[in-house]
This record gives C-alpha cells, sequence and structure tokens, in this order.
C-alpha cells in the first residue's frame, strides 16, 4: 500500500483482527454484488469504502422515482440511468482508487463467468429463482455466498458454502416448492429495514474475507425491525438437497 492508501483505511488498519495484512487482504479481494437496489446500494457503498479491491456489480434495471425511498445509492437526477451506472459513479465519488466492474447484462448465460471470477459472492436479488441459480452456480464453483432477504419489517441474513461436506447451501433451507415470490414492490418495506440488512450483508462479506468472529455459517439471522429483534436459527445440511449433496 501507498501513504494514501494507509491514511485512506487507517481506522481499519488500526483494528488488531485487521492490521495491514487484513487490509491488504481486502485490496486482494474481488467480490459479485448482484443487484443494486435496497440491499446492494447500502453494501455497495460500504464496501467500496472498505477498499475491496475489485467489486463486480450486477443489475439489469433501471432508476424508478419508487426505488429512491431505500435505495440510497441512486439520487433524483439518475432516474433512467441503468442502476450499474448509477452506482458505479458513487462508488468511484466515496473510493477513486479500486475497480469497479458493471454488469447489466447477468443472467444464467453468463453467470457461472462472473462467479468464477470472484471470491465472495452477495445475493441482493428479490426472487427465489435468481437465488436459486446463484446458489448452483456458488455451490458448482466453491464461492462463499452472502444472502440476505428484506421485505416489511423483516429481514434475513446468512452465509452459505454449501460445497462443504458439513456447511448447507440455500437451497437447505429453502427448497423450490412452496416458494411465493414476495418482494417489496407488492408488500412494501421501511426504508431503513433494507439498510441494516445491507450494512450487515456488506459486514459478513468483510468478516469472511478476514476470516474474522460469527459469520453465519450453518445459521440464519432473522430480524425483526417492529420490535428490534434479532435471533439466529440454524441450518442443517440437508440429505436429499439436489444442489450441494449432489456436487
Amino acid at each position: 500500500m501507498n501513504d494514501q492508501q494507509l491514511l485512506r483505511y487507517s481506522r481499519q488498519i488500526m483494528l488488531p483482527e485487521v492490521g495491514i495484512e487484513g487490509q491488504e487482504a481486502l485490496l486482494g479481494s474481488t467480490m459479485l454484488l448482484i443487484g443494486m437496489g435496497g440491499l446492494g446500494a447500502p453494501t455497495a457503498l460500504y464496501l467500496a469504502a472498505a477498499g475491496v479491491g475489485h467489486l463486480i456489480i450486477a443489475d439489469f434495471d433501471t432508476v424508478e422515482l419508487s426505488n429512491l425511498q431505500r435505495q440510497i445509492i441512486h439520487h433524483t437526477n439518475d432516474i433512467g440511468k441503468l442502476k450499474v451506472d448509477s452506482a458505479k459513479q458513487k462508488m468511484q465519488a466515496i473510493n477513486p482508487t479500486i475497480k469497479i466492474t458493471s454488469v447489466s447484462d447477468l443472467d444464467e448465460n453468463n453467470l457461472a463467468k462472473w462467479v468464477g471470477q470472484s471470491d465472495i459472492v452477495l445475493d441482493g436479488t428479490d426472487n427465489f429463482d435468481t437465488r436459486f441459480k446463484i446458489n448452483q452456480a456458488c455451490v458448482t464453483l466453491k464461492k462463499p455466498l452472502v444472502s440476505a432477504a428484506v421485505i416489511r419489517f423483516e429481514g434475513q441474513l446468512s452465509v452459505f458454502k454449501g460445497y462443504e461436506v458439513d456447511q448447507p447451501c440455500y437451497q437447505c433451507l429453502y427448497s423450490k416448492e412452496g416458494n411465493s415470490n414476495e418482494n417489496c414492490t407488492n408488500n412494501g418495506i421501511l426504508a431503513p429495514v433494507a439498510g441494516v440488512l445491507g450494512t450487515m450483508q456488506a459486514l459478513q462479506a468483510a468478516k469472511v474475507v478476514l476470516n474474522l468472529g460469527e459469520q453465519l455459517l450453518g445459521k440464519l439471522m432473522i430480524i425483526d425491525a417492529l420490535d428490534l429483534s434479532f435471533r439466529s436459527v440454524k441450518i442443517s445440511k440437508d440429505a436429499n438437497c439436489p444442489v450441494c449433496q449432489s456436487s
């Protein structure tokens, strides 16, 4: 690191659990952030500020007026722009020293390509079909997955390494049958709830890279913002999971 980087990241480097070695690990890491919405917005800002060396941001959508209530990376004058373009501009304003790659055409045909180029994947999407495909790619390519979901006043967060013998994958938690695609469009959300989950998603991703503390492996954190409760439930590997058992 040069003198400017040492100064920029000094408050992280001074943490004994991080230090110069940890900061260099962040700078040397590549993270794929899928979804630049309510979750991806704070996640992208914090990971850019923290000095993740290469952030790949993926989203096909454009900014709409109704997004601005919670997707804090987008501003009023961004309406109509691709979300990845809007997000990249704000991330570069915070930290012009890192590499940011924007992907507006992510689909099942190139998903494996981008997952394969990443050290860790963060899922901030809002539908089960996409989440299952991301999980499959992460298990196949042996990449850690930090998955978050938010709706109304509620949020969930977990880290999956389903490619490991004793660790569940996302599909061990949710089967393809019987899950409805509830989302913020149809059910609403209180804006700061997305901020809480997105920030915690960024925190978990950094902790995985730095191998720090509780990483929510094999656990699902459930947050209820109305009564401000946080609880964790254990997730077991499904012996019949068609994804992680077959791998």
